[in-house]
């Protein structure tokens, strides 16, 4: 079994097939989605291959350590930006294959009119090793 992060970026600029910003969906759109992700988490629950997941708000800050003691924090990200990250899910799968066709099928959630988005979603396999060095 190998566990990758399924990384979920709401996009607010066209994407492809469906390229209606979810800002403009309708409440009953926004729900329709909604319950797709959840019975998708549910049934990768099912099958044992669910490790963890999480929507995310749009709010955040950017912070970084600076050698002075209490690290700076800076606004963003923005909701307004093209590329946010939504959410993640984990998986714990058997072969990088099963996890591709997992994307695909999260890729499908519904967007505007009901159909399918068709969502770039970036799959991340976990450090499993540190890397070798090359000295």
């Amino acid at each position: 079994m190998a566990k990758y992060l399924l990384l979920k970026h709401y996009r607010g600029a066209p994407q492809g097939v469906n390229d209606v910003p979810m800002d403009q969906w309708t409440p009953a759109e926004i729900d329709a989605h909604m319950k797709y992700m959840n019975d998708f988490a549910a049934r990768v629950e099912d099958s044992g291959e669910y490790v963890g997941g999480q929507a995310l708000a749009p709010e955040g800050v950017w912070v970084r350590y600076d050698g002075e003691g209490k690290p700076p924090v800076t606004d963003g990200p923005f909701a307004e930006t093209k590329d946010l990250i939504a959410g993640w899910m984990i998986i714990d799968v058997d072969s990088y294959e099963r996890a591709i066709e997992l994307a695909g099928e999260l890729s499908a959630a519904p967007g505007a009119g009901g159909k399918p988005i068709h969502e770039w979603l970036e799959v991340r396999p976990f450090l499993t090793a540190a890397p070798a060095s090359t000295e």
